[in-house]
């Protein structure tokens, strides 16, 4: 059965694979990296929910000064006074008025970090999408159409699920 579908046709398939395969692995790339990146930015520091402050490796806290609730972002401060006299204060600050730190309690998921990788990840889908339906229109023997609509049909199936997910947050989901 292998030997009647054209080269071409099986290339093109091969492709498409590979390119799900790299849109994939930007996905979580870009996981990964938001993640280290997050650890770096708050390494040392703790979150306790029930009090909604921070915890510096000192033992001081970092309280509440600033929320846009739109964004879903709250900034914490630590007093001023008490950075100011931390004896690791210059391993953790220049700022006179205190450490701060930028909290965001969404998910890697809805951050406009994950939109970009996303996004990035869409377009090489659609390219092996048209790659796909460009060969269907190229190969019409019904193996071939068959061999290439079953590879579209995957494509397609990713393609519509990570299409939802870009634009959930925009349409308020």
């Amino acid at each position: 059965m292998l030997r009647t579908i054209d080269i071409e046709v099986l290339l093109s398939c091969a492709y498409a694979v590979f390119l799900v395969l790299v849109a994939f692995s930007l996905e979580l790339a870009g996981r990964y990296s938001h993640h280290r990146s997050k650890q770096v930015r708050l390494s040392g520091f703790r979150y306790h929910r029930q009090l909604d402050l921070w915890e510096c490796p000192t033992g001081q806290h970092l309280w509440p000064v600033a929320s846009n609730s739109s964004r879903r972002v709250y900034r914490y401060r630590a007093r001023a006074h008490v950075c100011n006299a931390c004896s690791i204060k210059d391993l953790c600050t220049s700022s006179d008025q205190g450490r701060e730190l930028e909290h965001n309690p969404n998910s890697w998921l809805e951050s406009e970090v994950q939109r970009f990788h996303r996004g990035i990840s869409l377009s090489i889908l659609v390219l092996a999408a048209s790659l796909l339906i460009f060969e269907m229109v190229r190969h019409q023997r019904p193996i071939d159409l068959l061999a290439l609509s079953g590879c579209l049909g995957a494509v397609a199936v990713l393609t519509t699920r990570l299409f939802a997910a870009y634009f959930a947050r925009r349409i308020g989901r």
